[in-house]
């Protein structure tokens, strides 16, 4: 799809139907030194079918807090999320049957080989094909030569392709993805990018959270930029540099995120 092709389809984006409906999400937690800390406040977004928004903001904006709360693993103290028509937070077990997330960290067992891990997710997943599915994503993820190796020898780009892999096992049609890239060189950078547009271009939702603006600019439809919880910008890459009168999406972002 071209860039301008992008740009025509997602300014009429509100007009497709919607795979993500987050509504008022809010979550506080309590510190000991700071007393109560508002870390979602009363979010709201969408995301279609086939669309890539880029979640955005700075340190501690929000962002994976809000990404726990869509993969079920952190409850919500209000707001609704609907996902492929699931209300996660009534039903987190259907949610979790069509989304899959991929947290910053590897998270992966270390005695367990990429082939095992995949194995063991497809057979969780319910996939039919485990063999040929498991093998088929490593091998897409530039995973197979240490298909064999246990986790906790690979190095950090290599855990990040397994976890993809590992995401990818079941087809899901809600992609979460936070710093997706990270510790990859740049081919894999650039594999894994084509892979997420790949994934939305066969119609899965995407939430793409990543610091490394170029990428951003790559592979997203949309943005939202989120500063201490809240929602302060929307839109295409164009619409949100106009509304700031920045150059570059670097430019727009730190005269979003930054006071004053």
């Amino acid at each position: 799809m071209s860039h301008a092709l992008n740009v025509v389809i997602w300014s009429n984006w509100h007009t497709l139907p919607q795979m993500i409906v987050v509504s008022n999400l809010v979550k506080r937690f309590r510190t000991a030194s700071r007393g109560e800390i508002v870390a979602v406040d009363h979010l709201s977004f969408s995301v279609a079918p086939g669309e890539i928004y880029g979640l955005l903001g700075p340190n501690g904006a929000g962002k994976t807090t809000t990404l726990r709360m869509l993969a079920t693993l952190v409850e919500p103290d209000e707001g609704t999320i609907e996902m492929g028509g699931v209300d996660r937070i009534r039903q987190p077990l259907n949610a979790r049957e069509i989304m899959a997330y991929v947290p910053a960290e590897a998270g992966l067992p270390e005695r367990l080989t990429p082939k095992e891990v995949v194995r063991l997710f497809a057979r969780i997943q319910g996939v039919d094909d485990v063999e040929g599915r498991g093998l088929d994503l490593l091998d897409r993820m530039g995973a197979t030569p240490y298909a064999d190796t246990p986790c906790g020898d690979l190095s950090t780009g290599m855990k990040r392709r397994v976890v993809l892999a590992r995401a990818l096992i079941h087809e899901p049609k809600v992609l979460l993805l936070d710093e997706p890239t990270d510790g990859l060189d740049v081919p894999g950078r650039r594999d894994v990018l084509a892979l997420v547009r790949e994934q939305a271009q066969s119609g899965r939702a995407v939430i793409l959270s990543s610091h490394i603006m170029g990428e951003v600019e790559r592979v997203v439809d949309r943005v939202g930029v989120v500063a201490q919880g809240q929602l302060v910008a929307e839109g295409t890459l164009e619409t949100v540099m106009s509304d700031t009168g920045a150059a570059t999406l670097d430019d727009a972002f730190l005269a979003l995120v930054e006071p004053g």
